[in-house]
């Protein structure tokens, strides 16, 4: 068993991804995530990036996500709530006063939204669809 802490952090997340150029859009543009480009991409995805088979984005506290492209990646079900078999959704922290222009955001931009906005003891969160059927959430702390 390894001791309590030597995991320091989640370093990457990786998801297959059906159309990259959407996948881009929706985790680059519309959510703002930071792409990484030139040196910034990992020395052993430079090839993959440059024929555009992998996006590497990297959140505010240094979290990598990192984009797969599978054009022949089939739906996880036809039914868009039935959750995927391992994981159940990716949640992403904002400021509590960014949270309603967050939730403006996404149905001006007419994305998916599975629920929400919901409140509860531990703050706010919507959950949404990427391009490619997986669970989104964006959440906050309750305001002080």
């Amino acid at each position: 068993m390894l001791p309590s802490n030597t995991l320091r952090r989640v370093h990457h997340i990786a998801l297959n991804v059906r159309d990259m150029a959407a996948s881009k859009q929706f985790y680059g543009e519309l959510l703002g995530l930071h792409e990484l480009t030139g040196d910034e991409v990992p020395k052993t995805l430079v090839n993959l990036v440059a024929q555009g088979k992998v996006a590497n984005f990297v959140t505010p506290d240094g979290t990598v996500l990192d984009l797969f492209y599978e054009p022949n990646l089939s739906p996880p079900a036809d039914d868009p709530t039935q959750q995927f078999t391992r994981a159940s959704h990716l949640a992403f922290d904002i400021a509590p006063e960014q949270f309603d222009q967050a939730v403006d955001v996404l149905k001006q931009n007419q994305v998916k939204l599975d629920h929400g906005p919901v409140t509860r003891p531990t703050g706010r969160g919507i959950y949404f669809y990427d391009p490619d059927g997986f669970l989104i959430e964006i959440r906050c702390d309750p305001l002080r």
